[in-house]
């Protein structure tokens, strides 16, 4: 799927990520509180806590969505106060929504190809007309997005629109379309939010082997424990705006802080 080849054998690298004593606020109100946390390379990461807690508030100032008041981020070495959206893209890191916002009148393959924009050199005119060298991007760009949904097992619905799609379907074209953009850090808002089990069991699956076959980084959010404690390599946790638990995911399941504010004893 990646233009580069896969990685053979997963290894957890160097810091990638580093999300240095973030603080959002919304007028008077605090979202996040002094948020610090790193991503390493390859790492399946998990951000949870119980709703509210500020969990797509973190993702949304990784990716540029909300410009936290204090703190920094940096990814691969370079320190940003600020980014917008197109810059964080520009640079690597994609982003999955907890909504959907695909197009529900276009086909697979043409969702997945909106993913591919940042990639494309020829003007807007030449592609419109379909001009040269933009026909000759255009089926390179093609080919990628087939290799896309070949790996996502989505083949038999390529040319159906998406609002026709059941949701769990409709989900994987969505992490299709953050492929496209061949991310070095993947962010996954709840992913497997409304799925039935099978729909969660084969959502897995394709993280792990986007994590494991082309070494993208994943950062997850969650709320199905079970999953989380399954696919992740280290776990955040958060609550009502702070971290009050880091580690791996028996640290985190054993962490009484966490127990008593989100897991519950039974766990």
């Amino acid at each position: 799927m990646a233009a580069s080849a896969p990685v053979t054998g997963r290894r957890i690298g160097d810091v990638i990520l580093d999300v240095q004593n973030i603080t959002l606020r919304f007028g008077g109100v605090k979202a996040l509180t002094d948020i610090s946390f790193d991503v390493r390379e390859h790492e399946v990461r998990s951000i949870i806590g119980p709703n509210g807690a500020g969990k797509s508030s973190m993702l949304n100032c990784i990716n540029g969505v909300y410009q936290p008041q204090e703190g920094q981020i940096t990814f691969r070495g370079k320190t940003f106060r600020h980014m917008n959206s197109r810059q964080v893209a520009e640079m690597g890191v994609a982003r999955t929504f907890q909504n959907l916002a695909l197009f529900k009148g276009m086909s697979v393959l043409d969702n997945i190809m909106t993913g591919r924009n940042l990639k494309m050199k020829c003007g807007l005119l030449a592609q419109a007309f379909r001009l040269g060298p933009a026909e000759r991007e255009e089926i390179r760009h093609r080919e990628f997005v087939e290799r896309i949904i070949d790996f996502l097992e989505i083949q038999a619905w390529r040319k159906t629109p998406v609002g026709r799609l059941p949701y769990g379907l409709q989900k994987r074209v969505d992490l299709g379309r953050a492929l496209a953009m061949e991310p070095q850090v993947l962010l996954l808002d709840e992913p497997m939010a409304g799925m039935n089990v099978e729909e969660k069991q084969d959502m897995s699956r394709f993280i792990l082997d986007v994590n494991d076959e082309f070494g993208t980084t994943i950062v997850l959010i969650e709320h199905d424990m079970g999953v989380v404690m399954d696919i992740s390599d280290r776990v955040v946790v958060l609550d009502y705006g702070k971290k009050i638990g880091d580690g791996t995911p028996d640290e985190v399941r054993n962490n009484p802080e966490v127990i008593r504010a989100y897991l519950g004893a039974e766990h």
